[in-house]
């Protein structure tokens, strides 16, 4: 015969799982919300680099076009669907329901930051700081120094997403981590965001090669980057199937991303396998 019957105490309220469950990009780039129909057409214009001229010998001045271009976005449609019985939901612990509808919205949110990295990260892209290196103000410098070549302005829309690894070395260097050179008030509902010499940086787990030696980083501006999401579509459904007995939580957008400009775009190419786990 037992001594003493032991009694097991579940907490009903769960606790979340480490995983990124919003968009930590979006607003950094050009985005478009207004769609009708599959694609998304972005217009890029400037003078072509033309400079003045002084008047013609027949008294005319010369005239020129403006360099228009169209860069399109091509919308696909993205869903997470998350299915449990009710049975299920009886018998296990915490909010069953609400679980579902936290994590399918961190999924669809999580996809939307992949389709603009994915963009950045494309091989078109080729502007970058060269041999992989660890990060430093000199990399840093070195990126804004592209952008600035390009006539790319420093003008508070220049964005950095960076890796943990890329944040750890930064936060080494006295003119980052010093509260005299950075404002270190977190954008909005942004966690891990500072804005240092006019850039506002972004930690981001997700960067292409974390964690290696190759890691992905980059530094762009806002109008080199579009992305279209049709609000107007994003939905979040939370029901009940009385026929199958099971709920469900799903969550689907229209989105997609296109590179406007290649010259606002930079990749700094940054060694972080030292803090690698072990």
């Amino acid at each position: 015969m037992a001594e003493n019957a032991v009694q097991a105490q579940y907490r009903q309220e769960f606790i979340a799982g480490f995983e990124q469950r919003q968009s930590l990009v979006r607003h950094t780039v050009t985005t478009e919300v207004e769609i009708k129909g599959s694609t998304a057409v972005f217009l890029v214009a400037d003078s072509g680099d033309a400079t003045a001229v002084t008047r013609g010998l027949n008294g005319l001045i010369p005239a020129r076009a403006d360099d228009l271009n169209q860069y399109t976005a091509t919308l696909v449609e993205w869903h997470d669907l998350v299915r449990r019985t009710r049975f299920n939901i009886f018998t296990s612990q915490g909010d069953g329901r609400r679980i579902m509808q936290e994590t399918t919205m961190g999924v669809l949110n999580r996809r939307i930051d992949q389709d603009i990295i994915t963009e950045l990260n494309d091989s078109g892209n080729t502007q970058d700081t060269g041999a992989t290196a660890t990060a430093s103000l000199d990399m840093v410098m070195y990126g804004l120094t592209i952008l600035g070549n390009n006539s790319v302005y420093n003008d508070g829309n220049i964005s950095a997403l960076i890796t943990p690894a890329f944040h750890a070395y930064l936060m080494q260097t006295k003119e980052f981590a010093s509260a005299d050179y950075v404002n270190n008030k977190p954008f909005s509902g942004q966690p891990m965001s500072y804005q240092w010499a006019g850039v506002n940086f972004i930690v981001h787990p997700n960067l292409p090669g974390k964690t290696t030696s190759a890691e992905k980083c980059f530094m762009y501006h806002r109008n080199a980057m579009g992305h279209a999401h049709d609000a107007g579509t994003v939905d979040v459904a939370v029901d009940y199937d009385k026929e199958q007995d099971y709920s469900f939580a799903r969550a689907s957008g229209y989105f997609g991303s296109k590179t406007l400009q290649t010259s606002g775009i930079v990749v700094m190419n940054h060694d972080g396998s030292k803090y690698a786990a072990q």
